[in-house]
């Protein structure tokens, strides 16, 4: 019995995160593991990621360093993880593991998957109070901290008001700050992010 690869055909991913491209097998009896290679054709050409072998895991394409790697205590397991996506990834993957057997014939099997990197719109804000909460004596300073997940760079933009009636925008970025609070600075404020 020989093993077989398996893995997805398709793979998405989100831009700047990680992801794992599935590749394994089940280990087979006078089967060895000889060698494990990772390669890719994307629109910047095509080449061979990393290899493993006898003498440990070796990266040929340098935008990869430092950014994949795979299992090491995982028999079977050789599914590779890339970390901090670029879209420059999207491509086609090509998993291929050779094995020796007992009359030292060499087999090799290879699968691939298609990776597609996507970017992801910005959620909608919540809004993080300052220690002293929503309710704070003049004369303290606090802050209000707005926050939102996807594809970075996410710019915030704090208004005062209401976002459905009159409001007078106040600053852009994360943190809306008062150093010293006056009664005047009561009343309500809201804030947005936006990505690309």
């Amino acid at each position: 019995a020989f093993p077989d690869l398996s893995g997805p055909s398709e793979i998405k991913g989100v831009w700047k995160e990680s992801i794992t491209l599935p590749c394994a097998y089940v280990p087979v009896q006078d089967l060895v593991q000889q060698t494990l290679a990772w390669s890719v054709v994307h629109d910047k050409g095509s080449g061979t990621i990393i290899q493993r072998d006898g003498s440990g895991d070796h990266i040929f394409l340098s935008e990869y360093r430092d950014r994949v790697s795979i299992p090491k205590d995982a028999p079977g397991n050789v599914s590779l993880l890339i970390l901090d996506l670029e879209i420059s990834d999207r491509g086609t993957y090509t998993c291929q593991v050779t094995w020796k057997d007992s009359n030292n014939s060499l087999i090799a099997k290879e699968i691939t998957t298609q990776l597609e990197v996507v970017k992801v719109a910005a959620t909608k804000p919540i809004i993080r109070a300052g220690e002293l909460g929503l309710t704070v004596p003049a004369g303290a300073s606090t802050s209000l901290t707005c926050e939102a997940s996807g594809s970075p760079p996410i710019s915030y933009r704090w208004f005062r008001g209401n976002p459905a009636g009159k409001s007078q925008f106040l600053s852009s970025g994360a943190e809306l700050a008062w150093p010293r609070l006056r009664p005047s600075d009561s009343g309500t404020y809201f804030c947005e992010a936006h990505n690309r």
